[in-house]
């Protein structure tokens, strides 16, 4: 096939406004999920909720010599809860605010349209 009648093909193949429209939110939509997939807040909470139950089993299960080796202060465990509490307070924040979706860009035509 000639590279004119290729270039001639593409040029009878055109998208339609409701087309370019239906990808387009439909990219958005991706866009958006992937935001709220990879939000921090997710991922520090749940680190810290992962690693706080790891410590403070650490802390339930150490022997009073490990104790003793932080003058009588069972660290292990404090530090476990306040990592458990920071994560739980992450997740919290997360599901308390979610994060907005994306606002839809501006300058469109059939948005100009419509606000007329």
């Amino acid at each position: 096939m000639s590279e004119h009648s290729r270039r001639h093909e593409h040029e009878h193949f055109h998208y339609s406004e409701e087309d370019v429209q239906r990808e387009v939110t439909e990219l958005e939509g991706k866009s958006a999920t992937a935001a709220r997939i990879f939000d921090l807040r997710r991922i520090i909470g749940g680190l810290f909720v992962l690693y706080g139950v790891i410590v403070t089993i650490t802390g339930i299960t150490d022997s009073q010599a490990e104790i003793d080796k932080a003058q009588g202060i069972n660290i292990n465990l404090w530090t476990g809860i306040g990592m458990l509490l920071l994560g739980i307070f992450f997740l919290a924040w997360l599901k308390l605010r979610p994060t907005p979706p994306s606002l839809p860009p501006e300058g469109l035509p059939e948005e100009k349209e419509n606000k007329e």
